[in-house]
């Protein structure tokens, strides 16, 4: 169903993790370090990849930092470590997802299988969440965002987003001065079966306002409402 990247040093968990994703039909490439992983990633982008953090040669922090430079494929994390920080870090680099070992395979094929349903990499179309008609595009002041082809640009300049990013966003800008809770934008942006909590919606935030203030440093069209929510802000 789809192509997914592996690069994990455990060969365990390289063996246990293929044999669950390809049962369920789709085809897995493994990596034993980051370097060679990257490499791999950057010369055939997979629909999706999933990185330990902790490996030879480039640590998957590094791995992703470099692939966000230039790729917004879906990324899943896995660490053993139990520290808030590094959770933290990933996602303020881009990761989509975070996973803590040990896991189980359910929950893994969860993740991968919710990821892949959001970007239609799964052979079914990207699930849609606007309401203002399927697959049009959203224009809010200077934001322009099309789902269809997952492109969005400020004043004109592209601003490349990832998956969760872009369904933040989306579902932001739908309807602009209303205030979205937390809760409301783990709804939009991932699946029903997957949890976050509140500290990954925020680093997803802090992101995007980084990226686009990258293109405008007066951008300030998403507004934090402490102890509420977020909302967007047309000018």
């Amino acid at each position: 169903m789809a192509n997914i990247t592996l690069v994990d040093d455990d060969e365990n968990i390289v063996a246990s993790v293929s044999l669950a994703l390809e049962s369920h039909g789709h085809t897995v490439t493994a990596y034993h370090d980051g370097a060679a992983g990257l490499e791999a990633l950057e010369t055939s982008p997979p629909d999706l990849a999933i990185l330990d953090v902790k490996m030879p040669r480039m640590d998957g922090m590094e791995v992703l930092r470099r692939l966000r430079q230039t790729s917004q494929i879906p990324v899943v994390m896995l660490t053993s470590k139990d520290e808030e920080i590094d959770e933290i870090l990933g996602f303020n680099l881009g990761a989509d997802d975070y996973i803590h070992k040990p896991f189980s395979q359910r929950l893994l094929i969860e993740r991968v299988k919710a990821l892949l349903r959001r970007t239609g990499a799964d052979g079914q179309d990207a699930e849609p969440i606007a309401t203002e008609g399927s697959g049009k595009a959203i224009r809010r002041g200077k934001l322009v965002m099309d789902p269809a082809r997952h492109e969005s640009t400020w004043d004109g300049q592209p601003v490349k987003l990832t998956v969760t990013e872009f369904l933040l966003l989306q579902a932001l800008a739908q309807r602009p001065g209303f205030v979205k809770s937390r809760d409301n934008l783990m709804d939009a942006a991932y699946d029903d079966q997957v949890y976050v909590d509140d500290r990954t919606i925020d680093s997803h935030v802090k992101r995007m306002r980084k990226k686009f203030r990258s293109v405008d440093p007066e951008f300030d069209a998403i507004e934090t409402l402490y102890g509420v929510g977020y909302r967007y802000r047309e000018s």
